[in-house]
């Protein structure tokens, strides 16, 4: 369910805005979205967890929040970013 270390290292190069950079809002939603994959994928197998289905809500709103901010700062930033992510919004 969760990521390993490669890859959220991948994904922090990858979404990175500058070196160095792991607190952006562009890697965390990245992050999140990872993750929020990863338990999709998780309850196609265990419809009844509903443990983990709260976490998955918890995740989606705080990646909500996040993507709220963006658009508010810079609304390029925000296309960009969920084009990139294959978010539909």
């Amino acid at each position: 369910m969760s990521i390993t270390a490669e890859r959220k290292a991948e994904l922090i190069k990858e979404y990175a805005t500058k070196d160095g950079d792991t607190g952006s809002p562009e890697v965390q939603v990245a992050i999140l979205t990872e993750r929020i994959n990863n338990l999709t994928e998780h309850f196609k197998g265990h419809g009844k967890d509903n443990h983990s289905r709260r976490g998955l809500l918890k995740m989606v709103a705080q990646r909500r929040s996040l993507l709220d901010y963006v658009k508010g700062k810079n609304e390029e930033r925000y296309k960009t970013l969920i084009q990139r992510l294959g978010i539909r919004r």
